[in-house]
C-alpha cells in the first residue's frame, strides 16, 4: 500500500532488523552417512555460497556492499558478515592508491551503520541419527531501505522446515518539525510480507508487541514426505516399520523446535 513519505530532518535514524533462525531436518542412519551429511552441508553452504546469498539480499533491498568478512570452520559451519550502505560509496583517488583492495575503515564507517550476517550450525543427535541444520541470519538496515524485501528470498534459499522470524524497529527519527517517529511504515504482522506460496506452505503463528514495534512469526512446513528427509543408506534400506519410526522421530524433532521445548514421546 502506497503511503506518503515522511519529510525528515537529516538522516533516517531508524534501525530495522530482520532476524531469521531457519532449521532443516534430516535423518542419516549410519555414522558414515552422518559424517557425509555434515560434509555435504559444509560444501553446500560454505562461506562462498553464503556470500553469494547475502550478495543477492543486498541487491534485493537496494543496498551497496562496503566490506565482507567470511570464514569456514573446522569441523563444521561457516559465517559471513557484510557491512552495507544505502548509497554507493566512491573512494577518493588517494584512498584508491592507499587501498587497492577493500575500502579503508574510515570509509566503511558510513552513515548507514547497516549489516547482514549469517552463521550455520550443522549438528546430529548422538543416538538416533536425526540431523538438524540451523542457519541464523540478521539483516539490519538504517535509512529508507527495508530488510523485509528479502524475506521470501531467504526462506526459499534453504530447505526451511521451521522458520522463526523477528522484526524490530529501534531508535527514532525526526521530521522537519522536530517530532519523533519510532516507525516509518505500516505493519501489523510479518506475514503481510510473505508471498502467497510461502503462506500456503507453512503453519504460522504470531507473537507481536505492537506498542514496542516488535514482531515475531513462527513457521512450520505443512507437507511431510519422508523421502525428502532421508540421507544416504536410509533412502534405500529402511523397512516399513523403520520408516514409521524415523518419520515419528523427525516429526517429534520438528515439533520440539517449533514449540521451543522438550516434548515426551
Amino acid at each position: 500500500m502506497a503511503t506518503s513519505k515522511l519529510k525528515l530532518h537529516g538522516f533516517n535514524n531508524l534501525t530495522k532488523t530482520l532476524s531469521f533462525t531457519i532449521y532443516d531436518i534430516c535423518y542419516a542412519q549410519t555414522p558414515e552417512d552422518q559424517q557425509a551429511y555434515v560434509q555435504y552441508i559444509n560444501e553446500e553452504y560454505d562461506a562462498e555460497r553464503l556470500t553469494q546469498i547475502l550478495g543477492d539480499v543486498v541487491d534485493i533491498i537496494g543496498a551497496n556492499i562496503l566490506n565482507i568478512a567470511r570464514q569456514d570452520y573446522d569441523p563444521q559451519g561457516a559465517s559471513v558478515t557484510m557491512l552495507i550502505s544505502e548509497q554507493p560509496v566512491t573512494p577518493t583517488d588517494s584512498q584508491i592508491e592507499e587501498s587497492p583492495g577493500p575500502l579503508p575503515d574510515t570509509v566503511v564507517a558510513h552513515l548507514d551503520k547497516s549489516h547482514i550476517t549469517v552463521h550455520t550450525y550443522p549438528e546430529i543427535h548422538p543416538d538416533d541419527g536425526i540431523a538438524t541444520f540451523r542457519v541464523d541470519i540478521d539483516v539490519s538496515t538504517c535509512g529508507v531501505i527495508s530488510p523485509l524485501k528479502a524475506l521470501n528470498y531467504l526462506i526459499h534459499q534453504f530447505d526451511s522446515d521451521i522458520v522463526t522470524v523477528d522484526y524490530r524497529i529501534r531508535g527514532f527519527t525526526r521530521d522537519v518539525e522536530g517530532m519523533k517517529h519510532f516507525i516509518d511504515h505500516e505493519i501489523n504482522s510479518i506475514q503481510n510480507y510473505l508471498s502467497d506460496d510461502t503462506r500456503a506452505a507453512y503453519q504460522m503463528t504470531d507473537v507481536n508487541v505492537y506498542q514496542e514495534n516488535l514482531f515475531h512469526t513462527k513457521m512450520l512446513l505443512k507437507d511431510f514426505a519422508l523421502e525428502n528427509y532421508l540421507f544416504g543408506d536410509a533412502t534405500r534400506n529402511l523397512s516399513p516399520p523403520q520408516r514409521q519410526q524415523v518419520e515419528a522421530r523427525l516429526r517429534h524433532e520438528m515439533l520440539e523446535i517449533f514449540y521451543a521445548r522438550n516434548m515426551s514421546g
